[in-house]
């Protein structure tokens, strides 16, 4: 009885100390890796006692179905189940880390070969007003291909080329943690959390798509339009000169973009695949990452630069962020670990019976992961509402995909509220304070403005 309730004692102290990461200088991916182990190791210590409070229900089914498994003691039965959920939550978790490792492999791909500076070059206005719709619909864009996550990294990298101001390279840096956010939460692949509703059953690709795109876009016409104003009228940004990266010859302009429409493209079908062959996703973007993998290796094995073969893909894996995916590893496998204990469940039915509207939950929990995290948000909301067969909580039902919106948008409320906003935070040296100042209400309205149209049309 005791051990139940320390558990979730255990996982908020964690979820504030990754939300505490800046000050404590402990990395958020320790911090979740060790809270996931210390969760299970709770599980398997004290299985039979949080059995005996939370049985599950198909536990008779299970016995019944092994007559070995029959013949162990309640407290062996107990030990054994939790042994068969840990490995199968590995599994169901290891399919996201997959398609997270793959898609960050892809841009890294890109990225070392000067892909990006297609858009880089591309981008011919010198306004400031004009830059913040520029880049806020590219981002827009852009995240639901890439990622909020590689997005923001991607358009840090574009306006350290373009924008030399660095107080206005600020404003254009935060209004990019918005936009991506908002692109993020339209796509089944934008962002983390809409990657685990699809695939986890609760949404499919085209209800998510047509459902949440007028949202997601007013959301960012809405933080486009204000922070325009942030700039004076017909003022514009100063010069920068751009200089050739220190890449091989064969690297050509029309080789960049030709990567970057594979890349791109790459990442786009992943929807696609599924939806046809019933592909699963990580094995979609897996296939992408293949695809760029032959294509220059092949050109970097032909080429006589010293400098290639620093660009062959065996070699970019070093630069991936593995402590990243290390997080996602710990966060989702603490929230399996609550709900094999069948913490989860009571915590829905104390919810539904405290607030009972599933609108007001989605808005909540998006108001919630603007200080923490909304992976586990969502994770711990799939676990305490299984898909039903009718209502608001079955596969698109109006919970699930107004969640993706909430969940995802939410995060920008704080700078810290999101994985976008505390990268583009340690890559621009943002402070808490400024953000909140100046752009969390621009994201409280955005949010508002966005959920309030998908409530009058769905």
């Amino acid at each position: 009885m005791f051990l139940f309730y320390v558990m979730p004692i255990i996982f908020l102290l964690g979820i504030i100390l990754i939300a505490l990461e800046d000050i404590t200088h402990i990395n958020k991916a320790a911090v979740a890796v060790g809270m996931s182990i210390l969760l299970w190791l709770i599980c398997l210590l004290d299985a039979a006692g949080l059995f005996a409070l939370h049985t599950p229900e198909y536990m008779d089914n299970f016995i019944a179905g092994f007559p070995k498994f029959a013949a162990l003691s309640p407290a062996e039965q107990a030990f054994r189940y939790v042994e068969g959920a840990l490995v199968e939550a590995l599994g169901d978790v290891s399919t996201t880390l997959f398609f997270v490792l793959a898609s960050m492999a892809i841009v890294e791909v890109l990225d070392s070969h000067g892909a990006f500076s297609v858009i880089t070059k591309s981008i011919r206005s010198k306004s400031k007003r004009r830059l913040v719709w520029v880049f806020g619909i590219l981002t827009f864009i852009l995240s639901a291909l890439l990622g909020n996550l590689a997005t923001v990294i991607v358009m840090v990298a574009v306006l350290r080329k373009l924008v030399s101001n660095k107080s206005d390279r600020i404003i254009y840096a935060c209004l990019t943690i918005l936009t991506a956010n908002a692109g993020g939460s339209w796509s089944p692949i934008g962002d983390v959390t809409t990657l685990l509703l699809w695939t986890g059953g609760n949404l499919s690709v085209g209800h998510q798509i047509s459902h949440l795109i007028l949202s997601s876009s007013l959301y960012a016409v809405t933080t486009c339009a204000i922070v325009s104003f942030m700039f004076p009228r017909g003022e514009n940004i100063s010069d920068v000169v751009l200089e050739r990266a220190n890449l091989p010859e064969y690297i050509t302009h029309k080789y960049q973009t030709t990567l970057l429409i594979v890349g791109l493209c790459s990442l786009a079908m992943v929807p696609v695949l599924q939806s046809l062959f019933n592909l699963p996703p990580f094995m979609g973007v897996l296939f992408g990452l293949v695809v760029l993998w032959v294509i220059t290796d092949i050109k970097a094995h032909k080429s006589h630069d010293s400098a290639s073969k620093k660009l062959l893909v065996s070699n970019l894996f070093s630069k991936l962020d593995i402590s990243t995916v290390l997080f996602f590893l710990g966060i989702l496998m603490s929230v399996h670990s609550l709900k094999t204990v069948g913490f989860l469940t009571e915590l829905s039915v104390g919810l539904n019976n405290l607030i009972g509207d599933p609108n007001t939950i989605g808005l909540l929990l998006g108001v919630c992961s603007s200080f923490l995290d909304n992976v586990a948000l969502v994770a711990a909301s799939m676990g305490m509402y299984p898909i039903a067969e009718a209502g608001a909580f079955m596969a698109d039902g109006t919970f699930w995909t107004f969640l993706a919106y909430c969940a995802v948008t939410g995060g920008s409320l704080l700078i810290i509220g999101s994985a976008s906003g505390v990268t583009v935070m340690g890559m621009e040296k943002i402070s808490f304070v400024y953000y909140l100042k100046k752009f969390s209400w621009i994201a409280l309205i955005s949010y508002a403005a966005g959920a309030a149209v998908y409530l009058l049309l769905f």
